[in-house]
């Protein structure tokens, strides 16, 4: 289902929302393969994820890639095959799991690459709020609206931005996974 967006950017500093672009699941798809063929067969499962993943869902210009591990014990092998690659390394920033590229800057759309075991908690979080605004519109249009307010009341600082989102995300989160229990 495609989301009635605004067609307008907003930016504020170095953060910018943009209209949903139809080429991002291609690109997506494009960098999938370059993943898969980079981790010679490592990769279980290769997910499009964040709002970039959500037709219609207004988004900051870069997609999220969560690649899911055969096991917890090849992560060590794929981040040194990823190393080789033109991406920066930013290890296991918040301690949950999820090993961390970012394209090099001057790339539109940049991507952001998170490499994790299966069964990683974050990861299956992230899927189901992914299928969660794909599932109900009015939802991902009111996340749209969210982080557009944002981009401007954070005055272009990262960290007031996503912390804004935290409890709309976690809500949200919640609601799917009553909905997968019912």
């Amino acid at each position: 289902m495609f989301i009635d967006e605004m067609s307008t950017t907003v930016r504020s500093g170095p953060i910018a929302v943009v209209p949903y672009d139809q080429l991002w699941p291609a690109v997506f798809e494009q960098l999938q393969g370059a993943i898969r063929h980079t981790l010679r067969g490592i990769a279980l499962e290769v997910h499009h994820i964040g709002s970039t993943a959500v037709p219609g869902l207004c988004a900051k210009p870069k997609i999220d890639i969560d690649v899911v591990l055969r096991s917890a014990d090849d992560i060590v092998k794929s981040v040194d095959l990823l190393k080789e690659t033109d991406r920066e390394y930013h290890g296991d920033p918040y301690d949950d799991g999820m090993w961390t590229f970012t394209s090099r800057r001057g790339l539109s759309p940049g991507h952001r690459i998170y490499l994790c075991a299966p069964g990683t908690p974050v990861h299956l979080k992230r899927v189901l709020f992914r299928d969660y605004l794909r599932a109900n519109p009015e939802v991902a249009m009111a996340y749209g609206a969210l982080k557009r307010k944002l981009v401007i009341d954070s005055k272009g600082v990262w960290k007031a931005y996503t912390e804004g989102k935290t409890a709309f995300v976690a809500r949200a989160v919640e609601r799917a996974m009553s909905l997968e229990h019912e």
